[in-house]
């Protein structure tokens, strides 16, 4: 199978948020489990996703889901490490796009991990995908901010 490849261009990251490993995040090799960095990216997520303005669920039903996770490691965190998530979007289609990640260690300037996450809006109400609101979309086109 080919390894995967993460790499995303620098004028991607909009938002970044530090998130400190806990102790209940070690796994039995005395590092960053697995499961714990998922959880930790979809802390950042919501927190990108606050940001700007984004509620999990809006009153007509429509939210965000997510499709996929692909995630590459670069090097081992452990208990009580700092570490910077930065999150961007990218790819957007019709219906959806990919929040992507990068998590680093500032205090030695490490990457840590890289990750992309498949999204789609969806309408939990009626349980079918929907179009991204022209109002999400907008948020993101740099167009806008120059």
């Amino acid at each position: 199978m080919a390894r995967l490849q993460l790499d995303f261009p620098e004028d991607q990251w909009y938002y970044s948020t530090p998130l400190t490993v806990r102790v209940t995040d070690i796994n039995a090799a005395n590092h960053l489990g697995n499961d714990s960095m998922i959880s930790m990216i979809s802390e950042a997520r919501a927190r990108f996703l606050f940001e700007y303005g984004v509620a999990e669920t809006e009153r007509d039903g429509t939210g965000i889901i997510v499709t996929d996770l692909a995630t590459t490691y670069r090097a081992e965190a452990h208990a009580r490490d700092q570490l910077l998530f930065e999150v961007g979007v990218m790819d957007f289609n019709k219906y959806g796009g990919d929040i992507i990640f990068r998590v680093t260690r500032p205090r030695d300037k490490t990457l840590v991990a890289m990750a992309k996450s498949g999204f789609v809006f969806y309408n939990y109400k009626t349980c079918q995908v929907v179009a991204m609101p022209d109002d999400f979309r907008a948020k993101f086109d740099r167009v806008n901010w120059l």
